[in-house]
């Protein structure tokens, strides 16, 4: 069997896109829907023809062939072969890609923030912990929030979840989440801990650096001797972290948990920096980093890896002298590794970004690395996601042309093998207003 990817007449809509007042035509339509629904069943698939950017060794491959079995990428072949017993996917004149990581997000945690209910991306102080690190955001993702199919339609599988603001010095344990359409879409929980010493987080911390800082060493100080020590119930601790925040950061000081610290100018980066040598198995990972390209040449030969937002340009404060939308340029050409997306339910919009940041000097195959394998380097995901290889879980996109241009767009987009829906709210909402009876109330539809 053999499916063809052509053109139809339907509107590809994404919030960003709407704005740039760009109408697109995107391939699938109600093939895709067919596609979707016919694929649970199937087991192995053919993707031809494409143009394969495989983030591995095999580079580029012009037009060639994957295969994929129960899931897996089980072939990557220069042309096009398809074994018997395959359901061919004809790419021919599009692009594939490992699918897009959010390298920090708050999928799944929180709908429209103007609405009632509870946002699970905020966590109010509570007596378990003391400076946040215990929070554990694995118990609150929701996979029916709308925001995910929104970002799965934009070519992203997968993302790095996680609080975003406690009032206190950690926002607690992130997760890695598929994009997929289960209940149980937690791929990695306690994936990283999550720090920041930048203006927000001195703010919250004695309204000073003077105090973030002692309060940032004495946790980890106390965590290192809780490790030596029994914290059941039945034993005092008097420390000033909670016995369930010295668990926690005992993972991240032994290097097993990533610690993302955000940090913009260029001081607080190099206080974070010491904080790794004087901590020597932290396993840190810049945020935000808006200065970084000042002191790139130290990251580097920290061996420090940035989650940036390429968009920074111009002082937007006292935080941010060095701003400019040449800093992933600078950083990658320094030999630092970069991911692009930050802590927004927004990350679709990292595929723009990564393109204004080629646009402004970075090479355009570190802005498709910054978006599929790097971010899962950086969260050791790297085994199963981020490139496309033999053996590793078949999350990719094919695209109507280059990723990274604002005028193409996700035509099939698979997670763990099978070719998902390209249905959104927004689409149901486009479809709904643009075919809706002219003679019926606007709240109706045809």
């Amino acid at each position: 069997m053999k499916y063809l990817l052509t053109q139809a007449n339907n509107l590809h809509t994404s919030a960003f896109k709407q704005k740039a007042s760009k109408t697109i035509a995107v391939t699938l339509g109600a093939i895709a829907m067919s596609i979707s629904i016919q694929a649970q069943a199937l087991e192995n698939l053919a993707i031809t023809g494409a143009e394969i950017h495989t983030m591995a060794g095999q580079g580029i491959i012009e037009e060639g062939t994957v295969l994929i079995e129960n899931g897996v990428i089980t072939g990557v072949t220069d042309g096009v072969s398809v074994p018997s017993g395959y359901t061919e996917i004809d790419a021919s004149g599009k692009v594939l890609t490992p699918g897009f990581m959010g390298a920090l997000t708050s999928l799944g945690l929180v709908e429209v923030s103007s609405s009632a209910g509870v946002n699970d991306s905020r966590v109010d102080a509570h007596p378990v912990s003391t400076v946040g690190a215990a929070y554990d955001v694995q118990y609150a993702i929701n996979n029916d929030s709308t925001v995910l199919d929104v970002t799965r339609i934009e070519g992203f599988t997968s993302a790095v979840t996680g609080i975003s603001g406690t009032g206190q010095l950690f926002n607690g344990q992130g997760a890695i989440i598929s994009l997929d359409k289960s209940f149980d879409s937690v791929l990695l929980p306690q994936a990283y801990m999550h720090v920041d010493v930048a203006n927000a987080g001195a703010d919250r911390n004695g309204e000073s650096r003077a105090a973030l800082w002692v309060s940032l060493h004495q946790s980890f100080d106390e965590a290192l001797v809780a490790a030596s020590v029994d914290l059941s119930p039945s034993n005092e601790w008097h420390g000033m972290i909670s016995r369930a925040d010295a668990i926690a950061l005992n993972k991240v000081l032994e290097g097993d948990m990533p610690l993302l610290v955000s940090a913009n100018r260029a001081a607080d980066i190099l206080q974070v920096l010491k904080l790794k040598a004087r901590y020597s198995a932290l396993n840190i990972v810049l945020v935000g980093a808006s200065d970084g390209w000042r002191v790139a040449a130290q990251i580097a030969n920290a061996g420090v890896a940035v989650i940036l937002s390429p968009e920074n340009n111009l002082p937007g404060n006292f935080d941010e002298l060095g701003a400019t939308l040449e800093n992933a340029a600078r950083l990658h050409e320094a030999g630092v590794m970069i991911a692009i997306g930050i802590n927004t339910h927004n990350v679709r919009l990292a595929a723009q970004h990564a393109g204004n940041a080629v646009a402004n000097g970075l090479p355009h195959s570190a802005g498709i690395a910054a978006l599929t394998v790097n971010p899962a380097i950086i969260f050791g995901m790297n085994e199963k996601v981020g490139t496309i290889e033999r053996g590793k879980r078949a999350d990719l996109v094919v695209w109507s042309g280059d990723p990274l241009e604002v005028t193409e767009a996700a035509e099939v987009v698979l997670i763990n093998g099978v070719v998902t829906s390209m249905e959104s709210r927004q689409t149901k909402l486009r479809d709904r207003y643009m075919n809706r009876d002219p003679k019926l109330p606007v709240a109706y539809s045809q």
